[in-house]
């Protein structure tokens, strides 16, 4: 089975971190009044909530966010793997729970190439794969996002996905003429 392009590590680690920045900031409306209340009540007197544990609590909350997004980066991209075999495109993700996905040539209607901003300067591509029969429900994508296509390939080369289109089309092509 092949693994994605190496960029897909920052795609995955960017995508934790803001994750991570968002929910500190929800958290924070919960969080941050119940610390200065425990303060109010146990800091002594009225010198009230000093800065220094403040800096301290976010300092420690943004080493927390770097070593989980790291974590994880390593683990998705371990465990995000893709085959194109004789019959079939399989899919392989999941760092807790393993989702595996087959799709047979006969179904593949399309294959898109999308390149963002990040992907462009990382050197990446991701690959929609489009087939008949999916119901177009979104699901979670590997990198950032949801995608719309039932094979979705979150990050191949350039060239590689470019390779990968033209033998996939092909493929599908030769069988729907008859060759």
């Amino acid at each position: 089975m092949e693994k994605l392009h190496q960029g897909a590590m920052w795609s995955f680690r960017i995508r934790v971190y803001t994750t991570m920045i968002f929910l500190s900031f929800f958290l924070a409306w919960f969080v941050v009044p119940a610390i200065a209340v425990l303060f109010s009540f146990f800091g002594g007197g009225n010198s009230g909530l000093s800065s220094g544990p403040i800096f301290l609590a976010i300092f420690v909350y943004l080493i927390f966010i770097i070593i989980v997004g790291e974590i994880y980066a390593r683990l998705a991209y371990k465990y995000w793997k893709y085959e194109f075999t004789k019959s079939e495109l399989r899919l392989e993700r999941g760092i807790i729970w393993k989702r595996y996905s087959n799709i047979p040539y006969e179904r593949i209607q399309n294959i898109d190439i999308h390149r963002g901003i990040l992907a462009r300067i990382l050197g990446f591509s991701t690959l929609n794969i489009q087939t008949a029969g999916y119901s177009g429900g979104y699901q979670r994508s590997g990198i950032g996002g949801y995608s719309m296509s039932e094979g979705h390939i979150p990050a191949v080369s350039k060239e590689g996905a470019e390779k990968i289109r033209e033998w996939v089309m092909h493929k599908i092509t030769g069988k729907k003429s008859g060759l």
